[in-house]
């Protein structure tokens, strides 16, 4: 047999030679056939114990020491070892290289299957993805996790665990809302953020004092104070991250914790795209992972005992609960984003009339992957949902909607069933669930009293009535209130701004050092 015939392993067992066979038998596929464009691959083996270690700091090789992350360890290892949970199969991260972890446990078919989907299929997503092209730094990332990681450590040394978990906490509480959510600043260069951490933390001290002398100190206040059009221009406000603002303009927070909110941020920014791109990301992996190993099967690469496990693993990932099943909870990205890629092939190779009608750009072109690494690259879940979601794929998936608000009329209904104006709706809808801008809650500084208080003041913009739960809005703005260290007020207001509740909520205490 030759070298491109042979097959790559016999049975369940695996080596490292073998793993080298298998990534590069993968390779070829990747590029010759499908045309990936990837970053080089790094490929790592761990224990179940080592994964679920990723697990607890978010997937990352480096991360900073914070107690959550253990707590998410006791967690995860005690379900795991009472059968409650199993692992994944692999973790993936978003950096140049691309580093894949491989589950020592895993059979020879599985390291395959797990390689074709990571360390191909995610790889040629992240670095493809204008999302990622636009917020992350695929080079920087790993240097920066080592500083940061790094930083933490010093800072717990010179100022104490305590004190550096609690700014942590505060940090972490508000970590959804320290992103820049539009495009338009210069890209995010981490390496560059590491070399001028100390250079800019002296610099904006200087401005934060510059800024913060207008502060009346005495009982009386004083008749000059800033204009509210010149006080919001110099705190750059309204400003939708939180993080941001409290690095710039918080009037007690030492440099060092400034340069902790900023980490965070950092951090937070590297995972925005992630959570816009769940459905496409993990279609496109599921995708890549199918054809490849379809195309190792048909070469002879693997045997068909292989194949078949490799499908009990694949019809698992993919597998949909119906909507009546007590397992059901909403669409499985897995599910729903390898249908759709699936769909276009069929679109784009042989399509139906109504296809054409509704999908005239592609129909029928009959370039596959050319179509596919365009939409890779040029779409996010919501947008990708509401182009390319056909009437036939929602008559499979037996999709439609119902309808609750009991403001209109009591009980539901069934508002938009197979026709016309049903399937456009549905796609509509459930492409808005995808739509980070409408699942976010939209929360904005809006202005500070210097003049009085000093209170922060918030506004929350409701949309269709979906108000913050109070319990969660007193627990985030209290640590909100902590770093700001004083008052805070949120102001949930509807289109119309009128105000539907306000949360006031006061810093606590600084505990006393021991």
């Amino acid at each position: 047999m030759t070298e491109t015939t042979r097959r790559l392993f016999e049975g369940a067992d695996w080596d490292f030679h073998t793993l080298q066979r298998i990534h590069d038998a993968c390779e070829a596929v990747a590029t010759k056939q499908l045309g990936l464009d990837v970053y080089p691959n790094q490929i790592e083996v761990i224990t179940a114990e080592q994964m679920l270690d990723a697990y607890s700091s978010v997937g990352m090789p480096l991360f900073y020491k914070h107690w959550s992350f253990g707590k998410h360890f006791a967690f995860h290892e005690a379900s795991y070892r009472k059968g409650l949970m199993g692992l994944a199969y692999e973790i993936v991260i978003n950096s140049s290289p691309c580093i894949s972890y491989l589950m020592e446990e895993n059979t020879a078919t599985m390291q395959t299957l797990v390689i074709a989907h990571a360390a191909f299929g995610h790889n040629h997503f992240f670095k493809n993805n204008y999302l990622f092209k636009q917020w992350t730094d695929a080079d920087g990332i790993l240097d920066y996790l080592d500083f940061a990681k790094n930083y933490v450590a010093q800072c717990e040394e010179r100022y104490g665990r305590a004190e550096v978990e609690r700014t942590l906490d505060a940090a972490h509480a508000l970590m959804s809302h320290g992103i820049d959510r539009y495009p338009g600043k210069k890209k995010l260069d981490l390496r560059a953020e590491e070399k001028r951490a100390g250079r800019r933390r002296q610099h904006e001290e200087e401005v934060f004092n510059d800024l913060w002398r207008t502060v009346p100190t005495g009982p009386r206040k004083s008749r000059t104070v800033l204009s509210i059009e010149r006080r919001r221009k110099l705190l750059g406000l309204p400003q939708e991250n939180l993080l941001y603002f409290l690095e710039k303009s918080a009037p007690r927070l030492a440099p060092w914790q400034r340069e902790l909110l900023r980490v965070v941020r950092h951090i937070a920014q590297y995972f925005y795209p992630q959570s816009q791109t769940k459905v496409m990301n993990e279609g496109t992996a599921t995708y890549v992972h199918y054809r490849i190993m379809n195309a190792l099967h048909q070469q002879g690469r693997i045997s068909d005992g292989n194949f078949l496990e490799f499908l009990h693993s694949h019809t698992s990932v993919v597998f949909q609960p119906e909507f009546d099943d007590p397992r059901f909870s909403g669409f499985n990205p897995y599910a729903l984003g390898f249908a759709m890629m699936q769909d276009i092939e069929r679109i784009v190779t042989n399509p139906e009339a109504e296809d054409r009608e509704w999908f005239p750009d592609i129909a029928g072109k009959g370039d596959v992957m050319g179509v596919l690494r365009d939409v890779w690259a040029n779409y996010r879940d919501e947008s990708f949902i509401g182009q390319f979601l056909s009437p036939k794929l929602m008559r499979h998936l037996r999709m439609f909607h119902l309808h609750d608000d009991p403001e209109e009329r009591a009980g539901i209904r069934v508002d938009a069933i197979h026709d016309e104006r049903g399937f456009r709706r549905v796609r509509r809808e459930l492409a808005r669930q995808h739509d980070v801008g409408f699942i976010d809650a939209n929360i904005e500084v809006v202005d500070v009293d210097l003049s009085g208080d000093r209170r922060l003041i918030l506004h929350h913009h409701v949309i269709k009535g979906a108000q913050l739960n109070e319990t969660d809005a007193k627990r985030v703005l209290q640590h909100l209130a902590d770093l700001w260290t004083y008052d805070v007020s949120l102001i949930e207001v509807d289109a119309n701004d009128k105000v539907l509740r306000e949360y006031v909520v006061s810093p606590r205490p600084i505990p006393a050092a021991a």
